[in-house]
């Protein structure tokens, strides 16, 4: 908030619950068209300023109001703290004809100027609804100090109604480019920006949006170390974890090559390997990828995560048992037997038999 400029915000539910109700509720911190209603109203309970003759200026509505939506603003202010009126509203119906009654015209402006006297106001919102999707009020501020164009003119400009409303006009756009630089290293902090400006971070470091922009959010402050590792095995390993929420195994040429004095089995590890010095391994369970559409997009973004010159190789593990001296399967396990196929009844092939020619 400007320093020159201070508001009182009311933004919240309790600060809306102490009201009178009509065909409105409270959705969150929000205020709402009930379920079925085309209009209502609610009347806030008086703010009080702390100042006698009190100068209510500039209301601002914070609201989103569709086409074919409406939102009425009702204001009055005075001195003495209680006003009867508008005790016994509580119970009745409040219709337009009695908000105007009670407070005069309304305005439909969401950025006003109230021009009320008082220490205490009052504030009246009527919603209307005449399609799909109804308003809805999230908050609304009230200036209660600060400087103003017509503060920096000579004693005899300052009183002027013309002067100070034609003023006005510029100096609410003055306000909202101020508002705006103030609001940038906010803006530029992936906690507190909003979400069009997550994803212009992201485009303005490189990253693209993988996983919503939820997910840039809390990648954003660790994308520097990312690139840091992004072509090492820690940083490869990495990239494929987050776009498969796998942790893969990474296998190297040097780590199996089959011309090392140390190989167990050469044969075996040419066959599986290869002797490509450019070539590594990338292993994940067979469960990574529901779809051949989802392995795909993975190599293909992952072609841009590895190192230049190398060439990357997925190979998906399925579960099995590998049965050696050391393995054990609990006692009396069995895991075979041979059964002897049966043509009928009668005839039995064993395992001695031969079906064919001589030759086979």
């Amino acid at each position: 908030m400007s320093e020159t400029q201070k508001y009182r915000t009311l933004c919240c539910r309790e600060q809306w619950m102490g009201g009178i109700f009509d065909r409105i509720e409270c959705r969150g911190d929000a205020l709402c068209l009930a379920d079925g209603a085309f209009a209502g109203a609610v009347c806030l309970p008086p703010v009080d300023s702390g100042e006698a003759g009190f100068a209510w200026h500039r209301l601002k509505l914070l609201a989103r109001v569709p086409p074919e939506a409406a939102v009425r603003v009702y204001a009055r202010a005075d001195d003495a703290p209680g006003w009867p009126a508008w005790e016994a509203l509580r119970g009745q119906a409040l219709t337009s004809e009695a908000l105007r009654g009670l407070f005069g015209p309304p305005t439909a402006q969401t950025d006003l100027l109230l021009q009320k006297n008082g220490r205490y106001l009052w504030l009246a919102l009527e919603l209307a609804s005449g399609g799909a999707q109804p308003p809805q009020v999230d908050g609304l501020s009230l200036w209660m100090e600060g400087d103003h164009m017509t503060d920096y003119l000579p004693a005899v400009y300052r009183g002027q109604d013309f002067t100070y409303r034609y003023l006005s006009i510029f100096n609410t756009l003055f306000q909202e480019m101020e508002a705006g630089i103030e609001a940038l290293p906010r803006q530029l902090d992936p906690a507190s920006a909003s979400d069009g400006m997550v994803a212009f971070l992201a485009r303005w470091l490189c990253m693209e949006p993988e996983k919503g922009e939820e997910a840039l959010r809390s990648r954003l402050p660790l994308v520097l170390d990312e690139y840091e590792a992004m072509y090492t095995v820690e940083g490869v390993r990495r990239s494929a974890q987050r776009l498969t929420g796998r942790k893969p195994w990474i296998i190297e040429h040097f780590a199996v090559d089959p011309n090392d004095p140390a190989c167990r089995n050469p044969a075996l590890y040419r066959r599986l390997y290869g002797e490509d010095p450019y070539r590594f391994f990338l292993l994940l369970p067979q469960g990574a990828f529901a779809k051949q559409q989802e392995m795909e997009r993975f190599l293909e973004r992952m072609r841009q995560l590895i190192p230049a010159e190398s060439e990357m190789e997925l190979v998906l593990l399925k579960p099995c048992i590998q049965l050696d001296w050391h393995t054990y399967l609990g006692i009396n396990s069995r895991i075979g037997d041979y059964i002897p196929a049966a043509i009928d009844d009668s005839v039995t092939i064993h395992y001695d038999t031969t079906i064919g020619g001589g030759n086979q």
